[in-house]
């Protein structure tokens, strides 16, 4: 066969994922607080961009701007306040302030009164400047409530170095995670001498910190209520048979009757185990609820997004337009250009995302109606392909758009992907049973069961059976599992012992 070149024509089709439409898809997954983010970055990045609020008083718009959610009012004019209009209104100046003292800035002198200036209190201060977040008071971390504490128990300075070196080794949870022996080494101090300072530390508020495990930790929380007998002891010492419920040998070992060994576990149940946290010095951050859920006068509901959880953005098509015509090089309006492109495709997908949410959470409520009016009973099975096939879009854009997403509806806030559930077949050519109310069918069992009548799985099997839920034994065991409720033996041990303490 001759080898030779030759040229060919081919037809093909391909998809193409460009940098814009990659963004677009993440913005479909992002939380309220990521895509907050997003957009103040995009922010600082974009002179052409702006936080739109409901009364936005950023400047005088000739025109209406462009506006990334349509609840938003476009009409409304932009009002620019000069700092002069600002410094009038404002104006807490040190002769303002104190009217009756005309001589206050001479009798404080220069320096006083230029801090008092520099800190916001004279007349170039605007409102923007002022900040209600400054005047709260600093988070106290664990560390620094410690702190505080070894400069008042420890007036030799080598204890103190001693007591500093072992707050650097505790955990957000209030353990001394370091080793004592070679805290002494590094130091050059004898083991018993850093014991000693320990000790010293582990009487610190709150009670239980600088404990090196659970058992010490509960120790000293219980020494500090005067409640460390042997009997205490021996049970704080097993720790691991209370968590195989194993009372038997628990009573033997602590040598206390049923009702004795109950009481003790109520004390056990009222400490902390944890004590360190309630000073991580963390802040919480509140679940904004991205879709609302209310009932409608018809008796239908209201699915409304939050404007809480929708970042608004403004396209300044005036300062675009008056840039542009000053620019000079190519290369300026070239950034020009990209700039206003890039700002215009963020309020469009922005807009995009709101409507792609809000069309998922109807169909969702729609499919979900009778939980919204029963509760969970009444949660039927779901999955991303029925709702895709409803709204007509593509299951992975439902996968995306219910991702750390809430909706906030009567009966609680729930993530979107709560409503999906499997589907547990029914006995005989009825519908089938969300695995989610099956778990809580099997939870409501194990509550109302008596202490002489305690379910085992083939019984809650044979249960829910009767009640038209086809469903195998493993099932049941795997569902008890993830709901942490121990098997049946564990349950009868515990439940004998809570009502032979009530008698």
């Amino acid at each position: 066969m001759a080898l030779g070149a030759k040229l060919q024509l081919r037809q093909s089709q391909s998809l193409t994922m460009t940098p814009q439409l990659m963004q677009s898809i993440r913005l479909l997954q992002m939380t309220h607080l990521e895509l907050e983010r997003f957009v103040e970055d995009e922010i600082e990045r974009n002179p052409l961009l702006e936080w739109a609020e409901p009364h936005d008083t950023a400047g005088e718009l000739a025109e209406p701007p462009e506006v990334a959610l349509p609840q938003q009012d476009q009409g409304d004019e932009h009002t620019l306040l000069s700092a002069e209009a600002i410094s009038q209104q404002m104006d807490t100046s040190l002769e303002n302030v104190f009217p009756d003292d005309p001589g206050v800035a001479d009798r404080l002198g220069p320096d006083l009164a230029a801090q008092w200036k520099s800190a916001g209190g004279g007349a170039e201060a605007s409102a923007s400047d002022f900040d209600f977040e400054d005047v709260l008071p600093a988070v106290v971390t664990l560390r620094d409530h410690v702190e505080e504490q070894i400069a008042f128990a420890f007036l030799d300075p080598s204890a103190r170095l001693v007591a500093r070196d072992l707050a650097d080794a505790l955990d957000e949870a209030g353990y001394m995670r370091g080793d004592v022996e070679e805290i002494a080494v590094r130091l050059g101090l004898e083991p018993h001498a850093v014991l000693e300072v320990l000790k010293a530390c582990q009487g610190f508020e709150p009670a239980g910190i600088f404990a090196r495990d659970l058992a010490e930790c509960l120790g000293l929380q219980l020494a500090r209520r005067d409640r460390f007998d042997p009997a205490m002891q021996a049970l704080v010492g097993n720790l691991e048979l209370l968590a195989r419920r194993d009372f038997q040998s628990l009573k033997k070992l602590c040598g206390v009757d049923e009702e004795d060994l109950v009481e003790m576990m109520a004390e056990i149940r009222h400490l902390d185990p944890r004590p360190g946290m309630a000073y991580s010095g963390g802040r919480v951050e509140t679940i904004v609820p991205d879709v609302e859920v209310r009932a409608a006068s018809d008796g239908s509901w209201s699915v409304e997004l939050n404007p809480d959880a929708l970042p608004r953005v403004l396209v300044d098509n005036v300062y675009y337009a008056r840039v542009a015509k000053s620019a000079r090089s190519q290369g300026e309006k070239d950034f020009l250009t990209e700039c206003h492109q890039n700002a215009s495709w963020l309020t469009r997908s922005l807009d995009q995302r709101a409507r792609t949410i809000l069309k998922v959470a109807s169909e969702i409520v729609r499919q979900q109606d009778a939980f919204l009016v029963h509760g969970i009973r009444h949660l039927r099975p779901l999955n991303l392909r029925t709702v895709a096939e409803a709204i007509g879009m593509h299951e992975s854009t439902v996968s995306r758009v219910t991702a750390n997403k809430y909706m906030l509806t009567p009966r609680g806030a729930f993530e979107l992907r709560y409503f999906f559930t499997a589907a547990i077949a029914s006995v005989g050519e009825g519908d089938a049973h969300s695995a989610e109310a099956v778990r809580d069918r099997i939870r409501q069992l194990v509550s109302d069961e008596a202490p002489a009548a305690v379910l085992s799985d083939d019984q809650i099997v044979e249960i829910l059976q009767r009640g038209g839920i086809d469903i195998a034994r493993r099932t049941v065991a795997k569902y008890r599992e993830s709901m942490n409720i121990p098997s049946s033996v564990q349950r009868r041990r515990e439940k004998r012992a809570l009502a032979a303490a009530g008698r």
